[in-house]
């Protein structure tokens, strides 16, 4: 079971860092003065060194994983995923299995069935800062009953993942989703995956345009050879809300040498990325996406006026590792700069294609970025950067400490209704809780929000709608924050076993049972109800639920 402990080390800022203890998830950052290069951004004795970047050789002569190989002889991820679908078998090929990842699928199997294996398919969605429109959310909670295992579940990377569904409704299940303002596309694989952004609707200049900036780079980012909508819609173009002009323009701009020109896929080209990318913007203060832990993070800068002007940037952050290998390691992101509100886009696409250009494509345990700022140090990193951005990075903005904010319980939106933060615990939403949950959301045509920290926000609420919501939900077992212990409330778990195929031991079905046993050590020791610590729990090192950032007992 991977808990992590508080003064965990980890690799970032330059070298080894000892995380330090904190009460809840909001922790003092390293921040490097406007100017100044963070402390040990070199070489550092203390760290312990990935294999280097390989210099870049002649393409015959260039070592790739049998993933690379895969992905370049897929026409665009189609191939042979196109006729694997519709084959009689219940399940996909080792190649299909690769490829499936970046429709947003994993090929799982109930690992507690012995015997001949279980297939089933598990479905992740893409919804940029959380957002989820009404008709998706009733479209997902009718989708996991007749298609998956009766649950929703909410995930750290603020989407849904439904699992359970057989490979011959995997079409079905897949363009009810699209046809209902919603999508799977790219919520796996080795391209971008979804954009975490705080989730609450504030009524506010900086909430709406973290918000709306996290939108903006997933729309960059998002796969363009339409192989997604060949084989789950035949190649119907779904009605969907038109593309802001200024990520178009960002994406087709190849003024310095970013692009694949007339490639269906003008960012990724045929090889996409080295391995999966993670990006996640926020407000100055607000943590609740774990800022630090994503390839790139995005602060939102406002002037004195409270108007967003521009963005501090954080890059090479990542949770994963692989078991028994001591060169893999968790690291956190390193300060990079700070670039003007209109070049964000551009600045975005530059550390992406930087990471395409460089990252390792022979040994999928070191070809995350995290691995390659390791072996460059932030100073190289920055200025190969700059090459493809066009100008240099501005001294990085200075910021507040950083505050861990959960949006639960009942708040106003600033618009004169209100939102209402719905604990779940892991994320998991089934029995009476699911069926309630949609009864509001359907009779109150609302929209939801999911947190990063697997919780669910109700939207738009009007004033005269509080209290027959609140009884709703307490008679459904889904109890008001105030009523819900602090250590479930800061508490997360990925699935793991029994369908997760990476996973080495229980973390969700295992996470309750041990919080009420640290809670009654608590009260025995004299620890008032007031006071918690984080606990995470993954059931494996690649550490879906962020464990690396949790605290010791």
């Amino acid at each position: 079971m991977s808990a992590a402990v508080g003064g965990a080390e980890f690799h970032g800022f330059g070298g080894a860092a000892q995380l330090p203890r904190s009460r809840m998830l909001g922790r003092p950052v390293r921040v490097a003065p406007p100017g100044a290069t963070p402390a040990g951004s070199g070489p550092s004795a203390a760290s312990i060194r990935a294999v280097s970047t390989p210099l870049k050789k002649d393409a015959k002569e260039v070592k790739r994983s049998k993933v690379e190989i895969i992905k370049e002889k897929s026409n665009f991820l189609r191939y042979p995923l196109n006729e694997e679908l519709v084959s009689e078998a219940p399940n996909v090929n080792e190649t299909a299995v690769q490829l499936i990842k970046f429709h947003g699928s994993y090929q799982q199997s109930d690992r507690e069935v012995r015997g001949q294996k279980n297939y089933s398919f598990m479905l992740r969605t893409k919804n940029p800062s959380g957002k989820v429109p009404n008709q998706t959310y009733l479209a997902m909670d009718t989708l996991a009953d007749e298609f998956g295992i009766g649950t929703l579940r909410l995930t750290t990377r603020q989407t849904f993942q439904l699992h359970g569904v057989l490979k011959k409704n995997l079409k079905h299940v897949i363009s009810t989703v699209i046809k209902n303002m919603g999508s799977t596309l790219g919520a796996c694989g080795d391209l971008n995956r979804n954009v975490l952004a705080p989730a609450a609707p504030y009524v506010r200049k900086d909430i709406l345009f973290a918000q709306e900036t996290a939108e903006n780079i997933a729309a960059l980012l998002a796969p363009q050879s339409g192989a997604y909508y060949d084989l789950w819609v035949d190649g119907e173009k779904i009605m969907s809300a038109e593309e802001p002009p200024e990520v178009t323009k960002a994406r087709n701009d190849n003024s310095h040498g970013t692009n694949f020109p007339d490639s269906p896929e003008p960012i990724y080209g045929t090889q996409y990325l080295p391995r999966k990318f993670k990006i996640a913007v926020t407000v100055a203060g607000d943590n609740s996406v774990d800022i630090l832990t994503n390839d790139i993070g995005v602060v939102v800068v406002s002037d004195s006026a409270g108007e967003p002007v521009g963005f501090n940037l954080y890059v090479g952050g990542g949770m994963g590792r692989t078991h028994r290998i001591e060169t893999t390691f968790p690291r956190l992101a390193d300060p990079l700069g700070y670039v003007p509100k209109e070049d964000i886009l551009y600045a975005i696409k530059a550390i992406v294609v930087t990471q395409r250009e460089n990252g390792r494509r022979d040994d999928r345990r070191y070809s995350r970025m995290k691995y390659l700022l390791d072996s460059w140090g932030i100073d190289k990193f920055r200025a190969e950067v700059e090459k493809y951005y066009g100008k240099k990075f501005e001294d990085f903005h200075p910021l507040p400490e950083w505050q861990f904010n959960s949006y639960l319980g009942w708040q106003e939106q600033g618009d004169g209704k209100l939102f209402y933060g719905v604990h779940v615990d892991n994320g998991r939403l089934g029995g009476q809780a699911k069926k309630t949950l949609r009864e509001i959301i359907e009779k109150y045509s609302l929209d939801v929000s999911i947190t990063p920290n697997q919780n669910l926000i109700l939207c738009g609420v009007d004033q005269a709608w509080r209290e027959p919501i609140t009884a709703a939900l307490a008679q459904a077992g889904l109890l008001e924050p105030k009523d819900v212990d602090l250590l479930n409330i800061t508490s997360m778990a990925c699935p793991a076993l029994p369908l997760c195929p990476l996973a080495q031991t229980e973390a969700e079905r295992g996470i309750l049972p041990i919080l009420k046993r640290i809670r009654a050590v608590f009260d025995k020791v004299g620890i008032k109800d007031e006071e918690s610590v984080v606990v995470r729990i993954t059931g494996c090192p690649n550490g879906c639920a962020r464990p690396y950032m949790a605290e010791g007992i």
